[in-house]
């Protein structure tokens, strides 16, 4: 029913406003139609097919979530932080739990992570997220907070499958020398 009444209404629309005639906008139907439909097919196939891959669960997905749940627990309680009045220090109350949420998690996928590109993102969202910590007490005049090393982890002798995965030690990002300034 409903597709009739698509179709009488384009139909209409073309024969008022296009004055294209009934012949036309049959032969026009006859060709696009199919190709509409395998549009349609083509669009979806892949994620029905992607969506029936078996996944082979990683054994330390279960610590990996438990300790992200921690960090997001966490965080989210830092950010109920109670109004102080102040715009400012409101907002740097609730944004410092924020960041240090993020650190958090990105040790997270430090311990736990295999894919190198995404371990080396979580390196870098720690660097960002303390020195954006920095900033923000800096900019209230506030104390520093205590200093804490980029985030590196000494090689241990087990398998990926059955412990977090360490760091690589080739993943050391190169720091520019002050005669080497790009």
């Amino acid at each position: 029913m409903m597709r009739k009444y698509v179709v009488r209404t384009i139909r209409t629309i073309c024969i008022s406003v296009e004055g294209i005639s009934m012949e036309n906008f049959r032969r026009w139907r006859l060709d696009w139609v199919p190709l509409g439909l395998l549009t349609a097919v083509l669009i979806t196939l892949p994620a029905r097919v992607f969506a029936q891959q078996p996944v082979t669960p990683d054994p330390m997905e279960k610590p990996f979530l438990a300790e992200n749940d921690q960090a997001m627990k966490k965080m989210m309680d830092g950010m109920a932080a109670k109004p102080s009045g102040d715009i400012d220090s409101d907002f740097v109350a609730m944004m410092q739990p924020h960041h240090q949420g993020a650190i958090d998690m990105a040790e997270v996928e430090l311990r736990y992570g295999h894919n190198e590109q995404l371990r080396r993102i979580a390196q870098e969202i720690i660097v960002d997220q303390q020195q954006e910590i920095v900033a923000m007490s800096v900019a209230l005049k506030r104390p520093l907070p205590p200093s804490a090393p980029v985030p590196t982890q000494t090689p241990q002798a087990v398998s990926h499958q059955t412990q977090p995965q360490t760091m690589n030690p080739g993943m050391s990002m190169p720091m520019p020398t002050p005669g080497n300034r790009q």
